[in-house]
């Protein structure tokens, strides 16, 4: 349970306001004052629109191309401790600003690193729905950020922060941050970590980051939050995003010509430290999931959990679902997290909750997964009605 409700204190809501931005639009790259105009004057509220669908060409791309090239950020521009994203934002495949709705963040994702559809859509929403602003459609890929819309007035558990709000999908034992318990900088690349990188690289990979080396450096970093942070905690869905962490590089890092699982170096550091696609750089040559998540985790299982008493009193949390649960995050984050964040919303904020819900079950559908409707059921259709299984009740 204290993983359960460090999560739920660390996450975060929304609530409408009176009147909301279309869900066509953007706030992306508008000044200040600019920024107050147009929340002063928004139109009628827009259900967000759905996440695109799988690519219509999903093979081998040159990604580092003449439409998107690299261009460091300027001033004002938002960049967070997710090296892929901050890649997509420094090449434009997603808004350089940093601020983003997740369906086009989705798209960037699967455009710029031929992402699959289903874990695209996963790890954007359930990201999404405890760090953007659900009624206008945004969210900053790193701090918070007022350009993503009012905060919230009657949800008192809201902050809408960005993705680099702690102990959510970013966390603790990252491969190339710090912990927050270090100092509290989430965002910032950690050349001493890399080094670690590069030697569990050479000693187990052969000079080269591949699922044996990923393996024994996801063990050593848990290792390192267990024995030197006493407020260390690796629970769903952080479980989740840390061994995605670890894959994702050896799958949609690796040039899509060269397709082995043999992430070199250099181009490691490329994308964890610059956030930029090496020259040439082509993308994976299929879309790539993360399941092979499953091949480091068994290297060296490990339970979700967390120091509860200071260092070295890692516990195991057995109301977290596991890493192979995906039905079990997919329904503890919405059964329990949302609960907790949004006891009782109403007009859009319900109608918005109710359909990002829905999309994100969409990334559940093909793994059998039953779709859950604590806030009532979605439909599509101009009459908009929602009613309420019977096993919920009406909120």
């Amino acid at each position: 349970m204290v993983g359960f409700l460090s999560f739920v204190a660390l996450a975060v809501a929304l609530a409408a306001p009176a009147a909301a931005f279309p869900a066509h639009g953007s706030l992306a790259g508008l000044s200040r004052q600019e920024l107050d105009d147009a929340m002063s004057g928004f139109g009628e509220y827009t259900r967000p629109p759905p996440p695109p669908g799988p690519l219509e060409y999903g093979g081998v791309k040159l990604v580092n191309d003449a439409d998107h090239p690299f261009i460091a950020p300027g001033e004002g521009d938002i960049r967070g401790p997710c090296p892929a994203l901050n890649t997509l934002a420094n090449h434009g495949y997603i808004s350089r600003n940093g601020i983003e709705s997740p369906s086009n963040i989705v798209r960037g994702a699967m455009e710029g690193f031929n992402m699959n559809n289903d874990l695209s859509k996963f790890t954007c929403y359930a990201a999404f729905m405890v760090n953007g602003n659900l009624i206008t459609d945004l969210v900053s890929i790193g701090e918070k950020s007022p350009k993503t819309g009012p905060d919230p007035k009657e949800q008192p558990m809201a902050t809408i922060g960005g993705l680099n709000t702690h102990n959510v999908f970013e966390g603790d034992s990252s491969m190339t941050r710090a912990d927050f318990y270090d100092g509290g900088d989430v965002e910032s690349f950690n050349e001493t970590l890399f080094q670690g990188f590069i030697e569990y690289s050479n000693r187990f990979g052969g000079g080269r980051y591949n699922l044996t080396a990923a393996g024994q450096f996801r063990l050593k970093r848990i290792q390192d939050g267990v024995q030197h942070n006493p407020t260390f905690t690796i629970v769903a869905p952080r479980l989740f995003s840390a061994y995605s962490e670890a894959v994702n590089p050896i799958n949609m890092w690796v040039d899509g010509r060269q397709d082995d699982g043999q992430l070199r170096l250099d181009h490691a550091r490329s994308f964890f430290e610059a956030a930029r696609f090496p020259d040439d750089f082509h993308r994976a040559a299929r879309p790539m999931s993360a399941d092979n998540e499953a091949v480091v985790h068994a290297i060296h299982p490990i339970e979700p959990g967390a120091n509860i008493a200071g260092v070295n009193t890692y516990t195991v949390d057995r109301n977290a679902p596991r890493l192979d649960d995906k039905c079990g995050i997919f329904e503890y984050h919405v059964n329990h997290t949302l609960r907790t964040l949004y006891p009782n919303p109403t007009g859009n904020l319900l109608d918005a909750i109710r359909a990002n819900i829905h999309y994100f079950y969409t990334a559940m559908e093909a793994r059998g997964c039953t779709e859950i409707f604590p806030y009532g059921r979605f439909e599509d259709g101009e009459s908009n009605n929602y009613y309420a299984p019977p096993d919920y009740p009406e909120v």
